[in-house]
């Protein structure tokens, strides 16, 4: 069976540039607050064109449809549940047309976020539903011409697991993130020692890549690829961390990482045992420029400490990571640069 183009990519790399956020951008683009970005794809294809443009012309390696809520059950409270396969397709075909205009090898990876439902017996949703929710999605973005998965956001292992029988269903390379956002700890309290574990137990359907994205900030994140890099996974780790702390300045959510922090960040990212390297909320082409200059600039060098984290990208949100084996002691707030 051949490789995958993430898998093959990843082959001839040693380091790959994702993309920023998405969100965010579509806001600067006009979104309104409450509206579903997905719809996007159908009334404004012109202005998704422009937010997948962002990433390529800034060196990105790959980059994620507007498909983020597109599950039958996010899609549900806008009442566009029935629409969850034409609204993925558009979303991949609109992202592969801007790839494959690119002029070189572009991944692009169809954008699969949490259901927003809780399991049983807490909640309502069944192991059998998750599947057929990401299932529908998957064969969208399949359909569109998306290159693998990319399932983010997720808090909980039952729907990590849900999303990589989906993906097996579909016949569908996949990467698998978690966010990391409670202590540590994902707001079910998944640590990223309990994720290693998760991941090395998926002999049926093991994602191509796996990691953190979103959470906190940047010094967080790379604490958890941290965790991640100390348990050897047999798998590429990715980290996608959020540009800074949000502020809500003059009416819009503003993150404070400049581009030039964020270019440290990609680099201890790197350092720090990822493969893949991108952004999250906040994270602009801008940034991205910053990013990829830094990471083919700057040779590899160890992995950081906690404390070197701390001192670069500003301190932790918590003490520890959730493990109880590697605790950031709390130390005095540093002024200068922070994630």
């Amino acid at each position: 069976m051949p490789d995958d183009a993430l898998t093959e990519m990843l082959n001839e790399r040693d380091w790959l540039l994702a993309d920023g956020a998405t969100g965010t951008n579509l806001f600067n683009m006009g979104l309104q607050s409450g509206d579903a970005p997905e719809m996007w794809n159908l009334d404004h294809p012109d202005r998704i064109r422009d937010l997948y443009r962002g990433p390529v012309g800034a060196g990105s390696d790959l980059f994620l449809t507007n498909t983020f809520g597109g599950n039958g059950s996010r899609l549900k409270l806008h009442d566009a549940q029935h629409r969850v396969r034409e609204l993925n397709r558009a979303g991949a075909e609109l992202a592969r047309e801007v790839a494959d205009a690119a002029g070189r090898k572009i991944v692009v990876a169809g954008s699969m976020g949490p259901t927003g439902d809780i399991f049983v017996p807490m909640g309502t949703l069944t192991h059998e539903l998750a599947v057929e929710l990401f299932h529908e999605q998957a064969e969208g973005l399949k359909e569109g011409g998306a290159d693998v998965l990319w399932v983010e956001t997720i808090s909980a292992p039952e729907e990590y697991r849900a999303a990589s029988e989906a993906a097996a269903l579909a016949g569908m390379p996949w990467c698998g993130t978690m966010s990391f956002d409670t202590a540590g700890r994902t707001m079910m309290g998944v640590t990223s020692e309990d994720m290693v574990t998760l991941v090395g137990k998926m002999k049926d359907s093991p994602p191509v890549a796996f990691g953190a994205n979103c959470g906190v900030g940047a010094s967080d994140l790379l604490r958890t690829v941290l965790g991640f890099a100390s348990q050897s996974p047999d798998r590429p780790l990715i980290a996608k961390g959020n540009a800074g702390i949000p502020k809500y300045v003059d009416g819009h959510i503003h993150y404070n990482g400049t581009p030039e922090l964020m270019a440290e960040y990609a680099v201890m990212a790197r350092n720090c045992g990822a493969r893949i390297i991108g952004g999250c909320c906040g994270t602009t082409p801008e940034h991205l420029e910053r990013m990829r200059r830094a990471l083919e600039e700057t040779p590899e060098g160890p992995a950081p400490d906690l404390a070197e984290i701390e001192a670069r990208m500003g301190g932790f949100s918590s003490a520890g990571d959730g493990t109880g084996a590697d605790v950031a002691k709390p130390r005095e707030r540093r002024r200068g640069r922070r994630g």
